[in-house]
């Protein structure tokens, strides 16, 4: 339960330090309908999304009110749409973007097909369908999950997927490529996830689900200024407790959603995501220990650090804690890591260091709109090898600005943001990603 001074905390922390919901997400099997014909389908995927989230805004609009707690995102997942037809998925991908629309949701995920071992002719058929289904629908996000640590890595996946992220780049050149800020390819992709672009409801998800996430970065920064001098074991345990105070505050607005809405409380993920606000960056975090700027040495040890506090501060407040959590470091939602890279401190290669010990992996990253398929394909390769020997999930989240060279800036708005564009080492890795196939999954992987 919550005491007076959490109370007290609390308000101060929303009042000064950015805290906020992130979002209530509401998880919705759709395997029940399934029907013979897709666009049968799809009409009961509408009635049901439609019937299970009509009180979803209204319901975290109250809670918002009568708690003080901001809620920024009212969001849906749902089972990836690869798993409920044969044939072409987008009028189910129509029918949900109809839905969100209808309901008012910020965004819809589950656009995803799973294919860390390998391809189904629906996910064929999906994977192709993703460049138009971006440019076409406003608030559906995509996911694909190419690896995992116990199949390895699909790399003919792979390969796919650096050329639907160039096509839905030049699909929607005129929104600053916006399509591939709603797509991302992970490694290891969790069922519970409440976050997009990544979310989805997994097959061991129940019929409906509430999973909230939270976000405090300001006051987590806020705490550290606090202790300008201390050593990294009171670091930890400042973090830790934060943590603790922001996941109980997370599951007050679950419960509170769950017992609303008659649906089922699912998790609580507890990680640090960032907005482009002033004092609401995970960058400034790692600067307040000490780096005079994110990207130099240090970086990924004060990252490691951070996360590892934050995930035990959670677990300590909850004992459904899953998605992410953790510390997300996403360039264009993130005004320190914008900062930094416009500095020039933090780079491409850095940043894949960042992604071994952070939760995620390359987030919201502006590249040159003329990046080769193959070399995104790389990038991608590269992430989910992280991902798939550290047994975490890690993804990528990369935006081919079209016209446009690093040093120059794409514009989304809102959470979105803005990047800089980032520059990408151009060695040729055409020969390496043609090879297809699978690499092996680790060893540590047998574990049966």
């Amino acid at each position: 339960m919550l005491n007076i001074q959490d109370i007290s905390e609390t308000i101060q922390m929303i009042r000064d330090d950015h805290f906020d919901i992130r979002t209530i997400t509401l998880g919705i099997n759709l395997l029940g309908c399934v029907a013979e014909r897709a666009e049968r389908t799809a009409a009961r995927v509408y009635e049901k999304v439609t019937k299970t989230a009509q009180y979803l805004v209204s319901t975290g609009e109250d809670i918002e009110r009568e708690l003080g707690i901001p809620i920024v995102n009212k969001r849906i997942a749902v089972t990836p749409v690869s798993m409920l037809t044969q044939e072409d998925p987008v009028p189910i991908a129509l029918a949900l973007d109809n839905a969100a629309r209808e309901t008012g949701v910020n965004f819809l995920g589950g656009y995803t097909a799973l294919m860390q071992k390998g391809a189904t002719d629906a996910d064929e058929k999906l994977l192709r369908s993703i460049p138009q289904v971006l440019n076409e629908t406003e608030y559906l996000c995509s996911s694909v999950n190419v690896a995992s640590t116990k199949a390895g890595i699909n790399m003919n996946a792979v390969r796919e997927m650096g050329e639907i992220i160039r096509q839905t780049a030049a699909l929607t050149a005129d929104r600053d490529s916006l399509g591939c800020a709603k797509l991302v390819v992970f490694a290891n992709a969790v069922e519970d996830n409440p976050f997009m672009a990544g979310a989805f409801v997994g097959p061991g998800e129940p019929e409906a689900v509430i999973n909230v996430g939270v976000s405090g970065p300001g006051v987590v920064r806020a705490v550290l200024q606090k202790i300008p001098d201390a050593t990294f074991d009171v670091v930890a345990e400042t973090i830790k407790r934060t943590a603790f105070k922001i996941t109980r505050v997370g599951q007050l607005v679950a419960r509170e959603a769950s017992n609303r809405l008659g649906i089922p409380f699912g998790i609580v993920d507890l990680s640090l995501a960032p907005t482009p606000a002033r004092g609401d960056s995970v960058a400034h975090i790692l600067e307040e220990m000490g780096l005079a700027s994110v990207g130099g040495p240090g970086t990924t040890a004060a990252l490691a650090l951070l996360n590892d506090a934050v995930k035990k501060g959670g677990v300590m407040a909850s004992n459904h804690v899953g998605g992410l959590s953790g510390a997300f470091i996403p360039v264009s939602e993130d005004a320190g890591m914008i900062e930094a890279v416009s500095r020039g401190t933090l780079t491409l290669e850095k940043l894949e260091a960042m992604t071994s010990v952070c939760s995620v992996g390359l987030d919201m990253i502006a590249i040159p709109g003329d990046t080769p398929a193959e070399t995104i394909s790389g990038i991608i390769a590269d992430e989910m090898a992280i991902g798939m020997i550290n047994q975490k999930t890690t993804a990528v989240r990369v935006i081919p600005a079209m016209g446009k060279q690093a040093g120059e800036t794409v514009r989304f708005g809102g959470l979105l943001g803005e990047a800089p564009v980032m520059p990408v080492n151009r060695t040729d890795c055409s020969k390496f990603i043609a090879r297809g196939g699978r690499i092996p999954a680790p060893i540590h992987s047998l574990r049966n």
